[in-house]
């Protein structure tokens, strides 16, 4: 019998639902902080396969999830091509801004091989630890990951990103383009390595006006999603395009993909009315609730949980777990999720 992530992402409304949490291999587990100060840097814990290996399987360990996502990053992508990536303490990402042709013309797709080798090792190496989880492979998608290459950080509004969709069409599709295109050779190599199931973050979607959220979200995200089904048929690829809103909709019906992630500020109502039923939807607990624990977040919980009975879901926040959050409430939740 097939998983239970798996049959969910098939179409099957199995319930108790399975249940993960975004970013649920991190700070807030006192055993992957004593992971992560053995290795020295971010860039070395994702690309040490033993150190990323063990933290993957950390909270599969201590919580049962349903699922195991490879612990990695986003920028592993940019840094695989070659743009200079550092995280400095306190202040996220740093990158070396693309502002013009010359940067982009000195990202280089032949390192991308050699330079995920150690990442697809550690998916391979937690295949065969996961048992009945779901390995799930992930990338960021491309108007994401563009954003952080062309703003060289962190933001709140992307200026510089927007600024360029609009003023430069060229080079910012052009941009779009290549990570697009290394994006499908970065799943489908995690697939080979023993990715069951993948997932495409889009976070910073909910920033762009339809028109470019058509041309960055929407047609790259057909592109991933078609490549991948001609490569790996029967593969399953979880959408995330973070504050879609009105926008979802025609978002899951163009990509085609079989899973797809609601932010915190989705209507579960709407989303269940929009998104066909054939589709699981995952999401969407504030982490903060989860953070707070005790009667909000069981209130909310069982919300969630009556608002999706019937359907294709999988249980999960609606962004990532914040570090504050005490690993008993994780455990509350999982436990009144499987109660249900």
């Amino acid at each position: 019998m097939a998983k239970k992530l798996l049959r969910t992402l098939a179409g099957q409304a199995t319930w108790p639902p399975p249940v993960w949490l975004m970013r649920q291999a991190g700070r807030y587990l006192p055993e992957y902080r004593d992971v992560r100060a053995r290795a020295g840097s971010f860039i070395e814990l994702c690309t040490t396969p033993a150190l990323a290996m063990e933290v993957t399987l950390q909270p599969l360990r201590r919580f049962g999830f349903d699922a195991a996502i490879l612990f990695s990053d986003i920028l592993m992508l940019p840094w695989a091509l070659g743009q200079g990536l550092r995280y400095a303490e306190g202040e996220g990402p740093q990158l070396p801004p693309i502002r013009d042709a010359a940067g982009l013309r000195a990202l280089d797709a032949a390192r991308v091989a050699g330079a995920i080798a150690p990442i697809l090792e550690t998916v391979r190496g937690v295949r065969g630890e996961v048992g009945d989880a779901t390995l799930l492979g992930f990338a960021g998608g491309p108007f994401t990951v563009a954003c952080y290459m062309v703003e060289g950080r962190g933001s709140k509004e992307w200026d510089a990103v927007r600024r360029m969709a609009w003023s430069d069409p060229g080079l910012f599709g052009g941009l779009i383009d290549l990570v697009t295109e290394q994006t499908i050779v970065y799943l489908s190599a995690q697939i080979d390595a023993g990715a069951e199931a993948v997932m495409l973050f889009d976070s910073w979607a909910g920033v762009l006006a339809p028109s470019l959220f058509r041309a960055h979200v929407i047609a790259p995200s057909v592109r991933i999603v078609a490549a991948l089904g001609a490569r790996h048929p029967g593969v399953p690829v979880i959408g995330f395009p973070r504050q879609a809103g009105t926008m979802l909709a025609e978002f899951v019906s163009a990509a085609g993909v079989e899973g797809i992630g609601v932010d915190t500020s989705a209507d579960l109502a709407m989303v269940r009315r929009d998104v066909p039923a054939g589709v699981a939807i995952q999401g969407n607990l504030d982490p903060l609730a989860l953070l707070a624990g005790g009667p909000a977040m069981m209130r909310e919980t069982e919300a969630i949980l009556a608002a999706m009975q019937g359907r294709p879901f999988i249980f999960n926040l609606g962004h990532g777990i914040v570090p504050e959050t005490p690993p008993a409430h994780v455990a509350a939740l999982v436990a009144q999720v499987r109660a249900v």
